[in-house]
C-alpha cells in the first residue's frame, strides 16, 4: 500500500484521469473530493462490499436455478 500525506488542496493522481484532492480536515474526519471519468464506479469501502456480496449470493442462488430446470427439462424428456 502507497501512503502519502497531503494536506488540505492538495491532490494526487491515479493514472492520467483520477484525481483524488483533499477538500478539508475536522478531527477525524477527513473529506476528499475524487475526479475520474463517468464511466468509473466509485463506491464507499462498505457500499462496494455489499454490492459484491450481492453479486457473490447472485451468482450462487441462479446457478441452483439453473440446476432446477436441467432437472425439470430432464425429467420432461424422460416422460416423453
Amino acid at each position: 500500500m502507497l501512503v502519502l500525506t497531503r494536506k488540505v488542496g492538495e491532490s494526487i493522481n491515479i493514472g492520467d484521469e483520477v484525481t483524488v484532492k483533499v477538500l478539508e480536515v475536522n478531527g477525524a474526519n477527513i473529506k476528499i473530493g475524487i475526479n475520474a471519468p463517468r464511466e468509473i464506479s466509485i463506491y464507499r469501502q462498505e457500499v462496494y462490499d455489499r454490492i459484491r456480496e450481492e453479486n457473490i449470493s447472485s451468482v450462487h442462488s441462479s446457478g441452483m436455478d439453473i440446476m432446477q430446470a436441467v432437472n425439470i427439462w430432464q425429467s420432461s424428456i424422460n416422460k416423453e
